[in-house]
């Protein structure tokens, strides 16, 4: 199956891309993003109205947006890949760990880069206190996910997974990755030893590239 995947250089569609390279599925991307006017912006609302990245476009036509259910979809598709682990008791975990990132920490970065979206007071002061609030507990979402996911989860795999690779992507923004740096060193330690992984490494080079 040839997939289409739209997403833009330090996205979300890292850990998209990460996922197709180790289930070796051939695909192209097509630059969009909602912060980048143009045809790729164009050519993404054509098939996701609320213009997010990552969005990928599977062979048959059918459109998969929001990256946790991409992440699994790619899992249940290639199991070979090992993106997701084969026991049911691990999978489940893992399942809950690629929701947990999306719905919580994924979610608190949006707020945090686009304030005004999300208060009706206007000014850069008010903005930046949403902006405040929204990476406490953004950092707060990083603690739990460090001391109850994590280490039943990507801390213990053998090879990265899908949960590790949309947690090491995701860790990157507002400014977690300095926070745990202090508040949860040996997961910060984790994620800088993973992003050197085979898996990993060639598509975060290319996404900071440039």
């Amino acid at each position: 199956m040839n997939y289409t995947l739209y997403g833009a250089r330090g996205s979300g569609s890292a850990a998209i891309e990460m996922a197709l390279r180790a289930a070796e599925q051939p695909y192209s991307v097509v630059n969009a993003a909602s912060w980048e006017p143009g045809p790729g912006l164009e050519a993404l609302r054509q098939v996701n109205p609320l213009a997010q990245i990552p969005t990928l476009l599977l062979g048959d036509g059918i459109v998969l947006t929001e990256s946790a259910a991409i992440l699994i979809h790619l899992g249940l598709a290639h199991p070979g890949a090992a993106l997701l682990p084969a026991a049911t008791g691990t999978r489940a975990l893992a399942l809950r760990g690629l929701v947990f990132v999306a719905a919580n920490c994924y979610s608190a970065v949006s707020v945090s880069d686009y304030p005004e979206r999300w208060t009706t007071a206007k000014g850069s002061a008010a903005h930046g206190r949403v902006r405040a609030a929204a990476r406490a507990q953004l950092h707060r979402d990083w603690e739990i996910f460090a001391d109850t996911i994590a280490p039943i989860t990507v801390m213990a795999e053998a090879v990265p997974g899908a949960l590790a690779f949309l947690s090491v992507v995701v860790s990157q923004w507002s400014g977690t990755r300095q926070y745990l740096q202090t508040a949860r060193p040996d997961f910060h330690a984790w994620l800088l030893r993973t992003e050197g992984h085979p898996r990993l490494a060639g598509v975060l080079a290319q996404h900071r590239s440039g």
